[in-house]
C-alpha cells in the first residue's frame, strides 16, 4: 500500500431550507490518495478497498492522472506533472458510489493550480466543476448538474473546498435569488491507511457505498412523502473529456 494514503473517518451533513426543511447526517469514510500512488490492498482485504479510472470522469481505459489532465486542457488549463491528490470512495465488494470526488491539481512548484468537484447523481451521470480557489479553499461556480429530484439547476453554487490536511472540512452550499435552500457538509479526521485503519472503517460503515446510496434514496422517498414536488430531470449533455 502507498504510504501516502489516508483515510478520512466523516460526518455528512445535509441540510435542505426551502420550499420545506429538513436535515440528515450520516457516517462514512473517504480515502485521500495521489493519484500516481494508488493503494493496492493485500489480496484478502481486497475487496475492501478498489480505485478504478472507470468510476471517475473521462477514458476508463486510461490512467486517473491522463483523464484529469485531459479535462483541464479542455478548460485552458496546461497542467506541468505536478502532484494530482484525490479524495473519493473506493469500491467496496465491486460496489462504488461517489457524490462527490474532489481532485486538488498542483503545479510542479507545490502551488495549487485549481480543484475538480467531480459530482455523480443517482442516475448513473457525472458533472465536473472546475474550480479556482482563494487561498481559504472558496470559490463559486453556477450549478449545471441536476443531482436531486427536488432541485433544479438553477443558481450558485459557494464551496470551500480546502485541502484536507490533519482535519478534513469542506461544504458546498446553494444559493438563489437571496436564498440557500441545499447546503452539505463533511468533516472528518484524517488516519493513516494502515490494515488497521481500513478495517476499523470497513466494520464501522459496512458496504459504504451501498449504505450512502442507500440512505439517499430513503431521504428522497421521505421528502417525496411529504408533497415536495419532483422537478423533472432535463438531458445532461455530455462534457467534453468526462464520460
Amino acid at each position: 500500500m502507498s504510504s501516502t494514503a489516508a483515510i478520512y473517518r466523516t460526518s455528512i451533513s445535509h441540510v435542505r431550507q426551502t420550499p420545506l426543511k429538513n436535515a440528515f447526517t450520516y457516517r462514512s469514510y473517504s480515502w485521500f490518495v495521489d493519484v500516481d500512488r494508488l493503494p493496492v490492498l493485500p489480496r484478502l482485504m481486497r475487496p475492501l478497498a478498489v480505485f478504478r479510472a472507470a468510476d471517475h470522469l473521462g477514458d476508463p481505459d486510461a490512467t486517473i492522472r491522463s483523464n484529469v489532465e485531459r479535462f483541464l486542457r479542455t478548460r485552458g488549463i496546461e497542467p506541468d506533472g505536478g502532484a494530482i491528490r484525490m479524495l473519493t470512495s473506493a469500491r467496496v465488494f465491486g460496489h462504488v458510489f461517489n457524490p462527490l470526488t474532489l481532485f486538488w491539481c498542483y503545479r510542479m512548484s507545490g502551488e495549487l493550480q485549481c480543484v475538480i468537484a467531480e459530482v455523480h447523481n443517482t442516475y448513473g451521470e457525472r458533472h465536473c466543476y472546475l474550480l479556482e480557489t482563494d487561498p481559504s479553499g472558496r470559490a463559486s461556480v453556477p450549478k449545471a448538474f441536476y443531482v436531486s429530484p427536488f432541485n433544479d439547476v438553477d443558481g450558485q453554487y459557494r464551496m470551500k473546498l480546502p485541502a484536507p490536511e490533519q482535519r478534513l472540512s469542506v461544504s458546498i452550499v446553494l444559493e438563489r435569488e437571496g436564498q440557500r435552500p441545499f447546503a452539505a457538509t463533511m468533516d472528518g479526521d484524517r488516519r493513516p491507511a494502515t490494515v488497521r485503519n481500513i478495517l476499523a472503517a470497513a466494520v464501522a460503515v459496512p458496504a459504504a457505498p451501498l449504505l450512502v446510496s442507500a440512505l439517499i434514496r430513503v431521504q428522497g422517498i421521505k421528502l417525496w412523502a411529504r408533497r415536495l414536488p419532483v422537478i423533472k430531470k432535463p438531458h445532461h449533455p455530455s462534457q467534453e473529456a468526462v464520460q
